[in-house]
């Protein structure tokens, strides 16, 4: 008898009917030689300070470092009861060999590893390891089960992360809580990601706005326009000097080609979804997991935008179909070498042959654009005939800019995405040496602009890059920035949780307490370079290129020194 273990209920109920494991049992399913049951998210947590000694219970900065010899957990309130039934089949003596089913990325090794350490479990291990739940998909995965301990490095990452996250915040938290009498919490992503945000509205805060002018000429059926001036005097200079009529200098003309993007990562789904829908990270998460789990698209939590050479033929013959492709952009989409745990979002074969009517719209809008977005990575590039055209007048120089489509390429797939704002008007037929007639002069008075707010568009995209200025450029990393692209909805909800940002609208804006944390913590513990490398550090570990003991020395002695510094002060 084999045990079957998934992260969510949903998910092992889909298992058992491919399996056949359809009677229903108190808390699992059993048919077929198979068991199924289920965790209900993260089962085992580490046990807080005071489970190693009462003193902990009570903060104090002399009892800083707490930095224990050996690490312990423990089982959530919440769900002790789904534990005691996975300790129960677990240790049967029927089941001989059990099947890790849990999300097949970090956290999910870590939420079926703990449950299995803890339940003192010793029966052979094996690894379900898909990106997508079709039918088809769960039988492939059955069919090519891995040996459990091929995905102990990913695991020794997970617990690395763990225990990182618990020395940042019981040690440095307490500290400061300590410090300045008031409850604070320090996180090892969350606060470089807030001092980020605390730096931002500080530049909005302190910009101070300069005016300048241009110079802006109505010509018929367009605008000549100066760059800045900072000299009202100038400007007025120029405009007076200026006759009826105005040389054509030069007219540049070229063709803009501009390739499609690639289907969607975690992230960038989530960015593209909050810039269009206004939905926030989590809200795009769960949709997108929702979707995952109804079949519908393949696993979200990704962060490659690639898809395997050997989906080629099914991806062109059952999702793409009919439509008119870019053979040159196969090439670039699917390509094995750019794909890490998991393959871009898609949507799956079978999702083609749904009626999507009966889902919610808000994850509908999602599939669309998943969808959407798939077609056009493969699609012909977009062309543009750009008109640059320029007149010079007493050294200043005036220009006006256009633009005429050839061809529509990819972007006929994303037009309802498409904002019509900014779009460069078509220019009239000009040849240099043409005079034309002045029919207006104008000033135009201008302000310098401020930085804008942080939306959680912009503030994904800032967490996915943050650090990378201080990486080897010669040296490609597949995981970079603040945290992971499936943990970064967390970090951004934690934040506002906490009240240490809040949303105004689209805008994310530090809070009081989140500027006065920002002030006083340390450098290396809101350091965006910092955590980024400690990210690269545990996608080391994952690889086998790097050691669990190595990374958390190396947080330990920052945690050591940091105390040390403020205990001398």
């Amino acid at each position: 008898m084999k045990l079957v273990i998934a992260e969510k209920p949903s998910v092992a109920l889909s298992i058992s009917k491919i399996i056949g494991a359809k009677n229903k049992k108190d808390g699992y399913y059993e048919g077929n030689g198979y068991r199924v049951s289920w965790c209900v998210g993260h089962l085992i947590q580490m046990a807080n300070p005071d489970s190693y000694d009462e003193k902990y219970a009570k903060w104090k900065i002399d009892d800083l470092p707490i930095i224990p010899s050996e690490y312990q957990y423990e089982v959530a309130k919440a769900t002790k009861k789904q534990f005691a039934v996975l300790k129960k089949l677990m240790n049967d003596k029927e089941i001989d060999t059990v099947i890790n089913a849990c999300d097949a990325g970090r956290e999910g090794e870590a939420i079926f590893r703990l449950v299995y350490l803890q339940a003192s479990c010793k029966k052979k291990m094996k690894r379900l390891w898909i990106s997508s739940m079709e039918d088809s998909a769960i039988k492939e995965g059955f069919d090519n089960l891995k040996d459990g301990n091929v995905y102990d490095n990913l695991f020794e990452s997970a617990q690395a992360r763990a225990i990182a996250d618990w020395l940042v915040g019981m040690n440095i938290s307490r500290l400061y809580s300590c410090l300045y009498k008031q409850n604070y919490s320090v996180g090892r992503v969350q606060t470089p990601t807030l001092s980020m945000i605390v730096k931002r509205d500080d530049e909005i805060a302190n910009f101070k706005k300069e005016k300048y002018y241009t110079v802006e000429l109505e010509l018929d059926g367009f605008t000549l326009s100066t760059e800045r001036i900072n000299s009202l005097e100038v400007a007025e200079q120029l405009k007076n000097l200026l006759e009826c009529r105005i040389e054509i200098t030069d007219v540049i003309q070229k063709e803009k080609v501009t390739k499609p993007d690639l289907p969607f990562d975690l992230t960038t789904l989530q960015r593209e979804c909050n810039k269009h829908f206004g939905y926030s990270a989590k809200q795009t998460l769960d949709y997108a997991q929702s979707l995952y789990e109804k079949k519908l698209i393949t696993y979200p939590r990704t962060d490659s935008r690639c898809l395997t050479e050997d989906m080629i033929t099914s991806t062109v013959n059952n999702i793409l179909g009919k439509n008119d492709f870019d053979t040159e952009r196969i090439r670039v989409v699917f390509n094995s070498k750019k794909v890490t745990d998991h393959h871009a979002i898609i949507p799956t074969v079978s999702s083609m042959s749904e009626d999507l009517s009966s889902i919610p719209e808000s994850e509908a809008k999602v599939y669309r654009l998943i969808s959407n977005k798939l077609h056009a990575s493969v699609g012909y590039p977009l062309i543009e005939n750009t008109t640059k055209i320029v007149a010079t007048f007493d050294g200043f120089e005036f220009t006006s800019s256009g633009k005429v489509i050839v061809d529509e390429g990819f972007t006929k797939y994303l037009k309802e995405y498409m904002s019509k704002k900014n779009e460069e008007p078509v220019l009239p037929e000009i040849n240099v040496g043409d005079v034309l007639e002045i029919k207006e002069k104008e000033i135009k008075e201008k302000y310098t602009q401020a930085p804008k707010h942080f939306t959680e568009d912009t503030l994904l995209k800032a967490m996915e890059i943050a650090g990378n200025d201080s990486l080897d450029k010669n040296v490609e990393v597949e995981r970079k920035g603040l945290g992971t692209p499936a943990t970064r909805a967390g970090i951004i909800e934690n934040l506002i949780y906490k009240g240490f940002i809040e949303r105004d609208k689209k805008n994310l804006i530090a809070t009081l307490k989140g500027k006065s944390l920002i002030e006083i913590v340390a450098d290396n513990f809101k350091s965006a370079e910092m955590t980024a490398q400690w990210e690269m550090e545990l996608s080391d570990i994952a690889q086998g290129k790097s050691s669990k003991k190595e990374f958390l020395e190396g947080i330990e002695a920052e945690i050591k020194n940091t105390i040390t510094k403020y205990k001398e002060v």
